[in-house]
């Protein structure tokens, strides 16, 4: 044990300041940690990690207790950490109930009662409500997986009503018991629950001794002590300075954020196993988040990102300043310099992009262009349309149903992506059109890095780029009419549009849904795409019909040439469709040139080896045609 300058957990002084007056507490949520138990010595305090069940042990002995005994629906009555027949014992046996060996596994304390007092639920509930109402000895039971006790909460058959009717019936009437002639201490009962709302809400809600008390996950202040008490056990830590060893505990807490105490210790194991010394700590954690997998974010060299820009544009044209900023905030994420405004070592992930703009105007392909960029893999772009999450309930089909739920089997349609791919770019299309509430599940991604899906698995996030997409600022409701009215027009400057889109966004999650919080979180990062101007029609135009006549002579072995009047007409055509952006021209070269082009080579059984030359447009009874010789070749 190694002496600690901490002080005793919020719910350990909520136990201090309510036992006397409380009878029964129900524990919720992290319950299945390890806890620094603080131990007063001469030399000061000390702290051991033990589990909920021992602290509690520990707890209520130092308070006078003898009598501590713990129930579950498969081993019955038993003393876990006790010795000697207890008060709490020689009532159970007053009862006919059979009495059977201890199975329980043996933990740090090694004196226990080897005798359990087997009892269905509803039986058990009798007995607690009998020995929280004795006036001899004082007496605590633990009440271990209680939300395994009933099925549904809201619906329960007669014996698990009956259960929790003794349970409450024991609660409201539990005694207090005086010993040594001094003090009374009051007969308790401990509810180990993984959610408070797993348990009859009648239970505890109108019950005036009912405490319900939170266990939360290690904030940073407790990690960073479970790190100090623990780093001895790291690999080779004798050989790093004491500068070096602080920078790295550092860098510990901070990767952290939501661990367990367990999960600290597997680390501490996971290093030794494979001898990964304490400067490695973040290879370890990320291959107990992960696996053993490369990280592709080390493979991220200088020259790739140097040539970054012209491999975007390649791709995504007319959206220079959009790209400029884009590559500013992932160089920010490739360096490991996102996010240093708020610590210097965070779970976060890498990089958070809000793309907004006219419709077609290359949010989408810029994003795709920048999985492949980054992980040589337009897949490693994750797309969710988020027009099919405008329900209230919409976030279970993004996160995975809570049990019990139809779909908790299939899991989450994010969760199950990101445990795939934790590598990825997320793109999340349209996010305007989400049910507010989902908003909420995105809040914690960006704050937290990591979130819990229905099967109580954890999903970090730490490893990827999220980008949101939108139309926000481009419309705007007329007050009067109710009407949708344009707030830009491709006849505006960019720095114009931009302010005007900007300010749309800013009144949306400010005035319109009231969650500023959000626009906190996207800061800066909000990347303004402007219209298609004259010249990136024509760069847009010109590379798709080379993308036709590649894909032709790949697909179809048809060499196609184009005389220049073909793109005169369809660059005239597309400006007429400008304000439909990039995939207006894309529905103008499909209606112009794709259609009529595939009518020509079926209508004229044009054979593969072909070639063909496009050498115009006609027009013959209001259909549209091409003028087209066809060669052997």
């Amino acid at each position: 044990m190694t002496i600690l300058n901490i002080h005793k957990s919020n719910w350990h002084r909520e136990l201090e300041c309510f036992k006397a007056i409380k009878s029964t507490f129900i524990l919720e949520g992290n319950i299945y940690d390890i806890y620094p138990f603080p131990e007063g010595t001469q030399q000061g305090e000390h702290y051991m990690y033990v589990e909920l069940d021992e602290y509690i042990y520990r707890f209520l002995k130092n308070d006078g207790y003898e009598n501590v005994v713990y129930y579950n629906l498969l081993d019955g009555f038993f003393n876990k950490f006790s010795s000697g027949d207890t008060v709490t014992f020689r009532l159970l046996s007053e009862g006919k109930y059979q009495k059977g060996q201890n199975i329980n596994n043996q933990r740090s304390l090694q004196s226990r009662q080897p005798d359990c007092i087997i009892a269905k639920p509803d039986e058990a509930g009798r007995i607690i409500r009998t020995v929280l109402s004795n006036n001899q000895s004082p007496v605590a039971i633990i009440l271990q997986y209680a939300s395994r006790y009933i099925q549904n909460p809201e619906n329960l058959d007669e014996i698990e009503r009956n259960t929790f009717l003794n349970l409450l019936s024991g609660s409201l009437n539990a005694t207090s018991v005086q010993v040594d002639g001094k003090k009374r201490i009051r007969n308790l009962l401990f509810v180990l629950t993984d959610k408070v709302n797993d348990l009859p809400a009648w239970f505890y809600l109108n019950n005036p001794y009912a405490k319900i008390i939170r266990l939360s996950n290690p904030d940073k202040r407790s990690r960073r002590h479970y790190i100090d008490s623990n780093i001895i056990d790291f690999t080779a830590v004798d050989s790093y300075s004491a500068t070096e060893i602080e920078k790295q505990k550092e860098k510990f807490v901070g990767l952290t954020d939501g661990f367990r105490n367990l999960e600290l210790k597997a680390l501490k194991n996971l290093s030794r196993q494979e001898n990964l010394g304490l400067e490695r700590i973040q290879d370890v954690i990320s291959m107990y988040k992960y696996g053993f997998r490369d990280n592709p974010w080390k493979e991220i060299n200088e020259s790739k990102l140097k040539d970054a820009e012209s491999h975007i544009t390649a791709r995504v044209k007319g959206q220079s300043q959009a790209v400029i900023h884009t590559l500013d905030i992932i160089k920010r994420s490739v360096t490991g310099f996102s996010g240093l405004q708020h610590s210097a070592f965070s779970s976060k992930p890498k990089g958070v992009l809000f793309f907004a703009g006219p419709t077609g105007t290359g949010k989408t392909e810029m994003a795709k262009t920048l999985a492949n960029l980054l992980f040589e893999d337009d897949n490693a772009c994750l797309r969710f349309d988020m027009s099919e999450y405008q329900q209230a309930h919409s976030d279970q089909k993004l996160l995975g149903a809570p049990p019990g739920y139809v779909g908790y089997e299939a899991g989450g349609q994010l969760t199950k992506a990101i445990k795939e791919k934790p590598f990825s770019i997320l793109l999340f299309d349209e996010i305007e059109k989400a049910h507010p509430s989902i908003l909420d599940k995105f809040l914690q991604i960006l704050e937290d890095g990591r979130m819990t899906d229905g099967q109580g698995n954890t999903v970090y996030f730490s490893e990827s780029i999220i980008i949101f997409t939108s139309n926000l600022g481009i419309y705007s409701r007329d007050k009067s009419t109710g009407q949708l009215v344009k707030r830009v027009s491709s006849e505006m400057p960019y720095e114009k549009v931009k302010q005007e889109v900007i300010k749309g966004i800013h009144d949306y999650f400010n005035l319109e849904l009231g969650r500023p919080e959000i626009l906190n979180r996207l800061g800066n990062n909000i990347v303004v795409f402007g219209f298609i101007t004259k010249e990136s029609a024509e760069q847009i135009v010109r590379m798709q019909l080379e993308k036709i006549t590649k894909l032709a002579y790949i697909n179809n072995k048809l060499s196609i040439v184009f005389d220049p009047s073909v793109f005169d007409y369809l660059l005239l055509k597309a400006l007429e469709n400008v304000d439909n952006g990039g995939r207006g021209i894309g529905n103008v070269i499909e209606h112009c040139l794709l259609n009529p082009l595939s009518r020509f080579i079926f209508d004229n059984g044009v054979k593969e080896g072909s070639g063909i030359s496009v050498l115009g447009f006609d027009v013959r009874e209001g259909l549209l045609s091409l003028n087209c010789v066809v060669t052997n070749t």
